[in-house]
C-alpha cells in the first residue's frame, strides 16, 4: 500500500486546509485508515481513525469540531478538512494504513505511513 499526503502550506490562524490522504495497492478498503501528527519537537500523535466502510472511528477530543475525515471510496483518497485552525495545530501530518485495530494505541495497528505535509498555522 502507498499513500501519498498533499494539501499542507501556510494558514493564519482562524482559516482552513483540507488533506488528501491518496492511496493505493491491493485491498485498500480492507484498512483501518490513519491521521497522525508530529509538532517540531514533539512526539507523533493520534488525530484520527477512520474506517472506508464504517467512517470515523474516533478522533482526538482537540480536533472534534473542527477537523473532519472523509473518503472518496471511488478514488481511494481520504480527507482531512481543518477548520478553525490555531496555532498549536502546527505539524507534520501524515495519513497511515493498518490491518489491525489497537483501540488504546491506534499507531500500533498502522501498518503503512506516508511522507507526510506540513501544515503551518500562523498566529
Amino acid at each position: 500500500v502507498q499513500l501519498v499526503e498533499s494539501g499542507g502550506g501556510l494558514v493564519q490562524a482562524g482559516g482552513s486546509l483540507r488533506l488528501s490522504c491518496a492511496a493505493s495497492g491491493r485491498a485498500v478498503s480492507a484498512y483501518v485508515m490513519g491521521w497522525f501528527r508530529q509538532a517540531p519537537g514533539k512526539e507523533r500523535e493520534f488525530v484520527a481513525a477512520f474506517s472506508w466502510s464504517d467512517g470515523v472511528l474516533k478522533s482526538v477530543d482537540s480536533v472534534k469540531g473542527r477537523f473532519t475525515v472523509s473518503r472518496d471510496n471511488a478514488k481511494n483518497t481520504m480527507y482531512l478538512q481543518m477548520n478553525s485552525l490555531k496555532p498549536e495545530d502546527t505539524a507534520v501530518y501524515y495519513c497511515a494504513a493498518g490491518s489491525r485495530i489497537y483501540y488504546s494505541n491506534y499507531a500500533r495497528g498502522m501498518d503503512y505511513w506516508g511522507k507526510g505535509t506540513l501544515v503551518t498555522v500562523s498566529s
